[in-house]
């Protein structure tokens, strides 16, 4: 997977080049990945553990809320598998409400790139 995030970008098949342009500000290399959520501005996450091939963990290195996230991976099959993302944030009530949409956002865009990686070879 880590390599994966290097070629994510000339990886993703033609057919899905339409589901890309909403990613247009997801970001990765082989130690980090950042994304520019709506009113929060880029947030950028570096690995601090990998389990492979099932966990990934992230933690936030430019973000004006501190979170862990984590990508937990399930096989299914031999060519397939569930995939599972987390954010773990410590947030009072009020900064909730402001950052809770974006960083939901940002986790949904980060899984909508992964599903479209082709990972076979």
């Amino acid at each position: 997977l880590k390599d994966r995030f290097e070629q994510v970008k000339d990886q993703i098949p033609e057919d899905k080049r339409k589901e890309m342009e909403k990613l247009k500000d997801l970001k990765f290399d082989s130690d980090s990945i950042s994304i520019t959520a709506p009113m929060v501005g880029e947030i950028k996450m570096h690995i601090i553990d990998r389990e492979e091939p099932k966990t990934i963990k992230f933690e936030t290195e430019n973000s004006p809320v501190p979170f862990n996230f984590w990508i937990q991976l399930l096989p299914t099959g031999e060519f397939s598998c569930k995939m599972k993302l987390t954010i773990k944030a410590e947030l009072n009530m009020f900064i909730k409400g402001m950052v809770k949409k974006p960083l939901q956002e940002g986790i949904e865009k980060i899984a909508d790139a992964l599903a479209m990686i082709p990972y076979q070879d």
